[in-house]
């Protein structure tokens, strides 16, 4: 899965979070409304919120076990391959250098 797919889905996660937040205020905000359509609409708001929440912390755990299992593949993979490893960094950090020389 690419960086930029991972920070979409983290920031994804957090704008989820701040409208299961602002929902939630509203909900407490509007606890003194009487009316029986309102006690509904408040009820139905609830049960959505229950549910995004408990969406949202399956999420977060999904996107934590990717970023486990991939953390694990990279180390298995220097592990297996140092060498080459070694070679990669050191071509990487020549690149670098290459690119910061020429400011």
């Amino acid at each position: 899965m690419s960086e930029m797919t991972e920070v979409n889905k983290q920031k994804l996660i957090s704008d989820l979070k701040v409208v299961v937040t602002d929902a939630e205020e509203i909900l407490k905000a509007t606890a003194g409304q009487a009316g029986e359509k309102m006690a509904d609409l408040r009820a139905k708001l609830q049960d959505r919120l229950a549910s995004a929440r408990e969406n949202l912390a399956d999420a977060q755990a999904a996107m934590v076990e990717r970023t486990k299992q991939v953390a694990r593949a990279t180390d298995d993979y220097v592990h297996d391959n140092p060498w080459r490893s070694v070679g990669i960094a050191a071509g990487i950090g020549f690149f670098v250098g290459l690119l910061i020389g020429r400011r």
